[in-house]
């Protein structure tokens, strides 16, 4: 079974992020377009002293996604990937035209995503992101 953990990283103030990461299921396998069912977003402000508070952030709550657009049935490898040499499964970049996700320097924010398969339980998938 995979391991739970933050993806950490950083974020400049009033700009978007491009975020990737590797997606497997239970079993350890990279996760296909045609296993999942649905998939949505969340951005929370954090409270550094306080883990069980967050802030959500206007406009990016439960925002749903779609599949095709954010999971590849291929590992990719490109240039914007160095976390290692087997590749990437999910990408999402997000919007702020309509609404800003990230307005505080200095502040921890958390991008949630959960990813709803046809079959078993959801997958969650966080990044813990610096404001700077």
């Amino acid at each position: 079974m995979p391991t739970a953990h933050d993806i950490s990283g950083h974020v400049f103030k009033q700009s978007t992020a491009r975020f990737l990461a590797r997606v497997v299921d239970a079993d350890g396998w990279p996760i296909l377009r045609s296993d999942l069912a649905a998939i949505q977003y969340s951005v929370s402000l954090l409270d550094d002293n306080a883990p069980d508070a967050e802030q959500p952030v206007s406009g990016h709550q439960d925002q749903p996604l779609d599949i095709a657009a954010t999971v590849f049935d291929t590992l990719q490898l490109d240039a914007t990937w160095t976390a290692d040499a087997q590749g990437y499964n999910f990408r999402h970049d997000l919007q702020i035209a309509d609404h800003p996700a990230f307005a505080f320097a200095g502040l921890t924010y958390r991008v949630r995503y959960e990813l709803t398969p046809n079959v078993g339980a959801p997958i969650v998938v966080r990044f813990r992101l610096r404001c700077i």
